[in-house]
């Protein structure tokens, strides 16, 4: 594993996902203002995104740790688009319909919370793909492109 270009792919997934969330934020603002009661005021929230950055970049690094542990070569956009897709679909299996269940919201506020995570996690794959390849070992071979002429 490459550590440096791990950190870099993390950093690049954070600001992926946060670049969308803050289009799709926009877009769906709506959606949330109907759940002011779950919700806290936008104030509040503003004072606690140094904690919500962090907390993604935490979750991208270990991403990125995962895809770094998986990686057999490939690599790329389509590499971390189908690895995005995973991962966005167990957010929305293991949090948003978590949520959903458990907080005082609609089906449209979560279907809505459902995409926006899938998206921005998609997003984040794709950067953690297009950020993460390994340096080639010394014969100027990939370490999995040699284990395969090995066997």
């Amino acid at each position: 594993m490459h550590y440096t270009r791990i950190a870099l792919s993390a950093i690049a997934a954070t600001i992926a996902y946060y670049l969308f969330g803050s289009i799709g934020g926009a877009l769906f603002a709506n959606f949330y203002s109907q759940y002011a009661a779950v919700f806290r005021p936008r104030e509040m929230i503003v004072g606690y995104m140094p904690l919500g950055i962090a907390g993604t970049f935490i979750a991208a690094l270990a991403l990125a740790m995962l895809y770094a542990g998986a990686y057999r070569g490939k690599g790329g956009a389509l590499e971390g688009l189908r690895f995005g897709a995973l991962i966005g679909v167990f957010i929305i299996g293991a949090g948003v319909a978590h949520d959903f269940v458990i907080l005082n919201i609609g089906l449209d506020l979560a279907l809505v919370e459902a995409s926006g995570q899938f998206v921005g996690w998609l997003l984040a794959g794709i950067a953690i793909g297009l950020i993460y390849w390994p340096l080639p070992n010394r014969s100027g071979v990939e370490p999995e492109t040699v284990r395969t002429k090995a066997r």
